[in-house]
């Protein structure tokens, strides 16, 4: 295998770097719409779940995690698309996309429109993310290269911050039908700018797309995924569920056996080989894992257990943004003079830490309390993330800049679909009454905490086997 820094030197072909601010302001720009719609909704879940489409607890985590799902399982393969035909032209269709998606959820009649309207979303963000990474890192000099994905991590906490706050702004003054028309124009006009102010970037005719081996990827994802947030409706036990347990085992391994003999495969299981490549996509999942079902829950406990309004309760998460805006630039600094060791073992655990502190908290816990915790959590993913993304795109060579960056959001992705599958299923288990009810309060508290002491746990063990992934050095031959 190449030496990381052999990798990084290569990473730009061709002509000199030309990321410019503006081009860097654009590509973020088109980070933070995507990644707003991830957090939004979670903000109008009471008046979603209110609404006259009459969703049942499942529809309406389908409504959060269809777009995450769709999102996750189709990044590796638009990543792809990016690296064929061009990564430009992939973020304009992404943005596309992405807007009529949100048409499609502001015309929702019935639930099953506005899940299909949010995988439509998922689908255009599946083409944005990592064509914004992949552009990014072969416009950017080796030396700016840490600090630029930096800046794109710092992108992604922003957009969480201005999703909580746009969706609390809709669930309180307007309707969650304006949050999804708001996309419309948004995505058109950020398409006209991309069309002026992003330079193309060498694509590469010989990229395999594969459509055998993403309908394989995506449907092992689906199918777990949909066994794991029906277990607690159907039984863990039930025929539907060890049903879909299955076959996403089976088609996980068909896409194995496949990619080990396809000519051109779409991601060749052998490049997991590598322990960091390995360590670091784990350790990307685990972040995502713990900061989404956190994002599930949090409004739900801001407004029915302290008796904030929608708005208050946007805001009221600006200390996760604060350790996702602050702490990155630090942890690629600390990478720097350290390795990736030190900041990802210890932004992982602060993780871990942070949602252990959280599944104490009741009605009774003070805001301020409360913000501390969130602020140690979000500090952890902030100081980690750097070193966890630069280990997925530089142990990749550098002709599937698409597929690493693609890799890595997916890793983001999954994570955070299971974050909220697994969150919502232990709480769903636990709780079966209306937290609307203030009789209830505590016993829906009490169900949150054991749900987020159960992410808490499967995240510190994820830490730790990602920490032990780092120990051994990268090859330097």
């Amino acid at each position: 295998m190449l030496r990381h820094a052999d990798i990084q030197d290569r990473a730009v072909p061709g002509p000199a770097p030309t990321l410019t601010r503006a081009t860097l302001l654009v590509l973020c720009a088109c980070v933070l719409v995507a990644q707003a719609m991830v957090a939004a909704v979670n903000l109008l879940i009471p008046q979603l779940a209110a609404s006259t489409l009459h969703p049942t607890p499942g529809q309406l985590l389908w409504a959060v995690d269809a777009y995450v799902i769709v999102f996750a399982a189709l990044l590796i393969p638009a990543g792809a698309l990016g690296d064929r035909y061009g990564r430009k032209g992939a973020l304009m269709s992404g943005l596309g996309l992405f807007a009529a998606g949100g048409a499609v959820s502001a015309l929702a009649t019935t639930p099953a429109v506005l899940i299909a309207g949010r995988g439509l979303c998922g689908a255009g963000a599946a083409l944005i993310m990592p064509a914004t990474m992949s552009i990014l890192v072969h416009l950017s000099p080796p030396e700016r290269r840490a600090q630029a994905l930096a800046t794109w991590t710092l992108t992604i906490g922003l957009g969480g911050l201005t999703g909580n706050i746009g969706g609390g702004l809709a669930g309180q003054y307007l309707t969650w039908r304006a949050l999804f028309w708001a996309v419309v124009p948004l995505g058109g006009l950020l398409a006209l700018i991309v069309a002026r102010a992003v330079p193309r970037t060498p694509s590469r005719s010989d990229a395999s797309v594969d459509p055998v081996g993403a309908a394989l990827l995506a449907g092992a994802l689906l199918a777990v995924v949909y066994g794991i947030i029906e277990g607690p409706g159907f039984g863990w036990g039930s025929v539907r569920v060890l049903s879909a347990f299955g076959a996403g085992a089976a088609l996980l391994a068909a896409f194995t056996l496949y990619a080990l003999r396809a000519a051109a495969p779409l991601l060749d299981p052998r490049i997991f080989r590598s322990p960091r490549l390995r360590a670091g996509t784990l350790g990307i999942g685990t972040g995502f894992f713990g900061l989404f079902a956190l994002f599930y829950v949090n409004p739900q406990y801001l407004q029915y257990a302290k008796g904030f309004s929608p708005a208050m309760a946007g805001l009221a998460i600006i200390p996760v943004t604060t350790g996702l805006a602050v702490m990155p630039k630090l942890g690629a600094r600390l990478a720097q003079r350290t390795g990736p060791r030190l900041p990802i073992g210890a932004g992982l655990t602060m993780v871990s830490a942070g949602l252990l502190l959280l599944s104490t908290v009741d009605k009774d816990t003070p805001y301020l309390v409360y913000a501390v915790y969130l602020l140690v959590m979000s500090a952890g993913a902030g100081l980690s993330a750097p070193s966890l993304t630069l280990t997925v795109v530089a142990e990749l060579p550098a002709h599937q800049a698409g597929l690493g960056s693609g890799l890595n959001t997916a890793a983001r992705e999954i994570g955070a679909a299971l974050g909220v599958a697994v969150f919502g299923t232990v709480l769903a288990s636990r709780f079966h009454g209306d937290p609307r009810d203030p009789a209830q309060v505590t016993a829906f508290t009490d169900a949150m905490g054991v749900a987020l002491g159960t992410v808490g746990v499967v995240a510190l063990l994820a830490a730790a086997t990602v920490t032990l992934g780092y120990r051994e050095r990268p090859a330097t031959s």
